[in-house]
């Protein structure tokens, strides 16, 4: 899987769904998506599930922690770290 595309499709997920109509030229891939208020913990139970549903992943209870979404560069570093451990 390419971190490329991951990041591309998890970017558009997020900005539709949480950043709809809003500018999202400030969402770059280390921009704290909690802190700034993009996304709460209702909005973390909904990313979770598009992201085991989109890229078949499951994530254990340590990994659920803020800091694995913390950022688009985190939540893609932790799907593709799942989609290379499932494909090995």
């Amino acid at each position: 899987m390419n971190s490329k595309d991951v990041a591309g499709e998890i970017r558009a997920y997020v900005v539709a769904q949480f950043l709809a109509g809003e500018d999202s030229s400030d969402l770059t891939g280390d921009y704290s998506l909690i802190e700034s208020g993009v996304i709460d913990s209702l909005g973390l139970i909904r990313l979770i599930s598009h992201l085991t549903e989109t890229y078949e992943v499951s994530f254990d209870d340590l990994e659920l922690g803020p800091d694995n979404f913390r950022s688009l560069d985190a939540i893609v570093d932790l799907v593709t770290t799942h989609s290379t451990a499932s494909a090995a």
